[in-house]
């Protein structure tokens, strides 16, 4: 059995009872790093295999609320390579089945995403995408210029020259997804525990031998760094180069527009990363700035959402009409070739689960099922991930993912 440190908080300011006393064990088989939704998923698909003895930590008050609660909620199959449709082929049904499997609702709305095509480049990739979603099983559909008009009369759509669509893609609710992991882990007899911030890793003899944080030293001979765009840091804590730049996005919402039909999709302007899907009665949208400089601000650009709110006006001339109901900023993990990092490192007994670049969340089931494998049996099982090892940026194995928005 683990031993148990016991700690006491002053925590009247967050209005819990003071002086709460928290168990944190003081030695374990497993410490997760971040409970965003790869940490989240990580802890749950270990605790299903039998594991007991983990530990998932997150700085903040609450789980989900880095990377994870501050994303758009998309989900989708529409990638133009291989192992990340494969990917989404996996962990999309399991969003589906996820009330049922793990008991918590999920707000699973398949309203389709369709990608706007507005330059000859774009349109010839495209249309390679989707001869290889086709060939793994993924039926989008191609849809020209007329027909999207058609389909989307409230938008200004002159340039546009035809698009993707595939109906099975949509928007799920990021903190259901989260908590029901939690909760669920929690069942399974796993530790979870928010407040908690990871302040160093010790190594002896090229080993993981204990975490410090917050609260003081957890011994422990295995580390899951999920912490999102935060995993470089806690790579050095450890001494191992990780690849990941944290990189502002930011979206908003808007107040009701009574014009937008229920079943209007997850739409993108991809040449300029401009996106719009229903947020209860209004919208929500948003746009990347590709002058974004790397960095952990996540406070709102008012000149960029000036920038964003024009070309989203051009695009969708009745949000002139509509109010802004909330606007917000997050991060997104960017690795060089906007694919994740699966597996081990260096260090014994460290390992990573990060860099997504921005579909992070859609992958965050199958991901935490893949690491389980890896660090259980050694190997994935449920799909060959091993050319998204750490190792492939040394040796220039990169393959670029160009459905990035």
């Amino acid at each position: 059995m683990a031993e148990v440190l016991q700690v006491s908080f002053d925590t009247s300011a967050r209005g819990f009872n003071p002086s709460i006393e928290m168990d944190i064990p003081r030695t374990t088989d497993i410490v997760i790093i971040g409970g965003g939704v790869m940490g989240a998923s990580i802890a749950y698909h270990l605790a299903a295999r039998g594991g007991k003895h983990i530990l998932l930590l997150e700085k903040e008050q609450f789980f989900g609320q880095g990377a994870t609660g501050r994303c758009a909620g998309g989900v989708r199959y529409q990638f133009s390579t291989e192992i990340n449709i494969r990917l989404s082929a996996i962990s999309l049904p399991m969003l589906e089945r996820f009330e049922r499997e793990i008991g918590q609702p999920i707000d699973f709305r398949q309203c389709g995403y369709l990608i706007l095509i507005t330059n000859q480049k774009d349109l010839e990739q495209f249309k390679h995408n989707i001869r290889l979603q086709h060939r793994l099983g993924v039926q989008t559909i191609w849809l020209d210029g007329d027909e999207i008009r058609e389909r989307l009369p409230m938008m200004t759509l002159e340039d546009v020259l035809g698009g993707t669509f595939h109906a099975a893609d949509g928007l799920v609710d990021p903190n259901s997804v989260v908590m029901g992991y939690i909760n669920a882990t929690n069942r399974l007899g796993a530790t979870t525990l928010t407040d908690i911030e990871v302040t160093g890793i010790e190594i002896h003899a090229g080993k993981i031998k204990s975490v410090h944080t917050s609260v003081g030293v957890i011994y422990t001979p295995l580390v899951v760094n999920a912490a999102g765009p935060w995993s470089s840091l806690i790579g050095d804590m450890a001494g191992v180069e990780i690849p990941i730049t944290p990189l502002r996005r930011q979206m908003l919402t808007t107040t009701p527009l009574p014009e937008i039909p229920p079943d209007f999709p997850f739409v993108i302007d991809f040449a300029q990363a401009l996106y719009f899907h229903r947020e209860g009665e209004g919208l929500l949208t948003g746009m990347s700035n590709p002058q974004e400089k790397p960095g952990f601000d996540q406070d709102v650009d008012s000149a960029w959402e000036i920038t964003h709110l024009e070309a989203a006006s051009a695009r969708m001339p009745l949000l002139e009409n509509a109010g802004l109901l909330s606007h917000w900023a997050g991060l997104y993990e960017n690795t060089p070739d906007a694919h994740p990092i699966f597996g081990s490192t260096p260090i014994a007994g460290f390992y990573i689960c990060a860099g997504f670049s921005g579909h992070g969340f859609m992958h965050g089931p199958v991901a935490g099922k893949i690491m389980s494998e890896i660090i259980l049996d050694g190997q994935a099982s449920s799909l060959d991930v091993s050319t998204l090892e750490l190792s492939r940026f040394e040796g220039g194995r990169l393959i670029k993912e160009y459905n990035v928005v």
